[in-house]
């Protein structure tokens, strides 16, 4: 199969019927076999109605329900998982994103060998003050934390190799940074196409400005998870023994001065000194143990995957047949 396009979606009901159209018109024209992933998110409208009579006049649809609103990076999670195409194209149900870019994508992922290509909605029709212009400073965020050069992170249309969505996992509300997720995961091809964006031609927005204030929430999380995640104690341990040092310096120069320089002053416990230097050492020993527990837990979840491997010779034995 060429193509397997996932559609996250929550209340669509007005685009649907429109939208499957327009994919069906593209992916015929070009002559692609496909099939459409609509992920439906725990909607309240007829959505799941629409989408059950589409999958019976259409074998090529496939209907995915959850029993409630879980959020975007579950539904691709679901769609990821069951993606059969060799290409696989993200993209919303609100008609804002043109499915006659889908031949484009293709071609990036297909012939020149980008493992992701990220649509840029370089002219785009919403609202300057509420999206416009924070999307903007969190793109500007978002490529300077992660190194990831791409303008657009937010864009919904998206191309992966199917190697690629098999190998990352979408969890919380990391939507938002699928190119970073591919890239920590060692999918460093990462490629970018400037996109026709539509103005919403039925209902309203599902998203306010709460969504960039967890944006740049979880662009922190994801780069302490994608720096130190499987190293805690590369963090916390430096930390823990720069604090302990520092604390034991006071200590050390209270108990010299006290004992060789002034030992008729004051008591060492009257001076500020001493609970600075007693703070820091129990500041530095909890950033110890915290890394140190970190490390245990990591090596405690053996199921995790902690690499991922691109390929293997047929001399390379697995591990349940070292085993028999």
């Amino acid at each position: 199969m060429n193509l397997s396009i996932v559609i996250p979606l929550l209340n669509e009901e007005e685009s649907l019927q429109e939208l499957h159209d327009w994919i069906v018109s593209v992916m015929r024209s070009n002559r692609f076999s496909y099939e459409i992933l609509f992920v439906d998110d725990g909607s309240t409208d007829t959505s799941w109605q629409l989408i059950s009579r589409l999958s019976a006049e259409n074998s090529n649809v496939k209907g995915i329900r959850f029993l409630r609103n879980f959020g975007k990076s579950q539904a691709l999670h679901a769609g990821f998982k069951a993606a059969e195409g060799e290409v696989i194209i993200t993209m919303d149900a609100d008609l804002q994103d043109n499915p006659e870019e889908i031949p484009e994508l293709y071609r990036m992922i297909n012939e020149e060998g980008y493992d992701l290509v990220s649509g840029w909605k370089k002219k785009r029709y919403d609202s300057l003050l509420s999206k416009n212009m924070p999307s903007k400073l969190f793109n500007w965020a978002a490529r300077k934390t992660s190194g990831v050069k791409l303008h657009d992170f937010n864009c919904g249309l998206k191309a992966f190799d199917r190697k690629v969505v098999k190998n990352i996992e979408v969890s919380g509300e990391m939507h938002r940074y699928i190119p970073v997720l591919a890239k920590n995961a060692g999918f460093s091809n990462i490629g970018e196409k400037v996109v026709l964006h539509q103005a919403r031609k039925y209902g309203k927005t599902k998203f306010g400005m709460e969504r960039f204030i967890n944006g740049f929430l979880d662009l922190i999380t994801i780069w302490f998870v994608s720096k130190f995640g499987k190293r805690p104690m590369h963090l916390f341990g430096a930390l823990g023994v720069l604090m302990f040092i520092i604390g034991f310096g006071f200590a050390l120069y209270l108990g010299i001065d006290k004992l060789f320089i002034n030992p008729t002053g004051r008591l060492i416990t009257d001076r500020p000194q001493f609970f600075l230097s007693l703070t820091a050492m129990i500041i530095g020993t909890q950033l110890f143990l915290a890394g140190f527990l970190g490390e245990i837990l990591i090596r405690s979840r053996k199921n995790e995957a902690r690499y991922s491997i691109s390929e293997e010779t047929d001399h390379v034995q697995k591990e349940e047949q070292y085993s028999s």
